[in-house]
């Protein structure tokens, strides 16, 4: 079973989506920040502080950018609803707000109180009948209470080593084009398996997943600006609009086409 539906959303930046699903989806990030509620059903995730696993009513959230996926619990489907927000979004909903906030949050949360105001919020995005008003008071409450009650302090971390640092400059300057793991390593001034193992640890993903999942990233923004999805597919770097969708599909769940069409 495989339902997702990408509704149109009433704020510029903002995203809503609806899943039921018995699919497990690879690891993969987002470039936006993520957060929802689990309607039925169980789902366990590897996230930036190891496994963790939602069930009916909790709140999941991910951050821009943390690597993550995602599978059932058992054999059945289950259900969510899911905001992304452009980090552009969430800086101009909150402003100097934003400030005293730590940038990382809590994967699950079991918080009432935040889920039914999530819930407030996703029926005003979604509705026929649009009030981007509304729409903007409800996303701002969410934000502050998300952020306020869950918002916890980054490890302290010197980041990823200086060679995979420079790996991923150079994935992320030109995903389009085409690179050897022996290239990725010279670069870098490591062997291979170094830029491998080194490049797992650090990102939760080997280089040649990173690439895929930069162009896809940059195929979700040329969708979301009305190109077609034979075109973004060129555009970003993929072979052919069949492998681009995918790899599109696999990760975020819907199909370009589909995505596409929430902006239209």
């Amino acid at each position: 079973m495989h339902q997702v539906k990408q509704h149109r959303s009433v704020v510029s930046g903002v995203e809503a989506r609806t899943l039921v699903t018995n699919t497990q989806f690879p690891r993969h990030f987002h470039d936006q920040l993520g957060f929802g509620v689990m309607s039925f059903g169980g789902h366990r995730s590897w996230s930036g502080i190891g496994a963790v696993e939602a069930s009916a009513g909790d709140v999941i959230m991910v951050n821009a950018g943390e690597c993550h996926d995602g599978a059932p619990l058992g054999d059945g489907a289950r259900g969510w609803c899911m905001v992304y927000l452009d980090p552009q979004a969430v800086a101009s909903q909150l402003g100097e707000e934003l400030r005293g906030f730590p940038e990382v949050l809590r994967p699950v949360v079991r918080d009432p109180l935040l889920a039914g105001r999530f819930s407030d919020l996703f029926a005003t995005l979604t509705d026929d009948v649009p009030d981007p008003l509304a729409a903007e008071d409800r996303l701002v409450l969410v934000l502050m209470c998300l952020l306020r009650r869950h918002g916890v302090s980054k490890p302290h971390s010197t980041g990823a080593p200086p060679f995979v640092q420079r790996a991923i400059e150079r994935i992320e300057a030109d995903c389009e084009s085409s690179v050897s793991l022996s290239e990725l390593a010279a670069l870098c001034g490591v062997s291979r398996f170094q830029l491998l193992r080194g490049f797992a640890r650090a990102t939760g993903i080997t280089p040649h997943a990173y690439v895929v999942q930069q162009r896809l990233l940059k195929v979700r923004r040329l969708l979301a600006r009305g190109v077609a999805p034979s075109q973004a597919a060129s555009e970003a770097g993929f072979a052919d609009q069949s492998h681009m969708t995918r790899n599109f599909t696999r990760r975020f769940g819907v199909t370009p086409s589909r995505y596409r069409a929430a902006f239209r």
